[in-house]
């Protein structure tokens, strides 16, 4: 069993967190609440949303308005998304790491106001927010 003496351990615990906290600054993006984005979606103040899983995934269910762009298909689709790079967008997947590789593609490509929502489609789902069904329209 390998063992760290213990002056050691509050070097490597330093070491740790720092490192933990440059990843995480790296990959922090705003985040936007389910019940937030509901009532947007509600009163019609909603950003774009973008629901960046598969066709399939999304024509099983999705966020009401999202359009449908699949994370790996995002930078060859930039053009249709139909905003301005300034303006904000809420990006989801299932769990949120298709959405975490999208959100660094807009960052990349010069979307400034990018937005997480909190949870994905799992707290979507578990909140019992509302839901759509159907295929993307192309």
């Amino acid at each position: 069993m390998f063992t760290v003496p213990h002056r050691q351990h509050h070097w490597l615990l330093a070491v740790f967190l720092c490192t933990s906290t440059v990843a995480c600054a790296v990959n922090s993006v705003a985040q936007i609440a389910p019940e937030t984005l509901a009532a947007q979606i509600q009163t019609q103040t909603a950003p774009l949303v973008l629901d960046v899983r598969t066709p399939q995934e999304y024509a099983a269910g999705h966020i009401p308005g999202a359009i449908n762009i699949e994370f790996r298909e995002l930078e060859a689709r930039l053009a249709e998304l139909p905003i301005a790079p300034d303006e904000a967008i809420v990006v989801y997947c299932e769990q949120g790491v298709r959405a975490g590789v999208a959100e660094r593609t807009l960052a990349a490509s010069g979307f400034t106001a990018v937005l997480h929502l909190q949870g994905d489609m799992v707290v979507w789902r578990q909140q019992k927010l509302p839901i759509a069904r159907g295929e993307a329209t192309p």
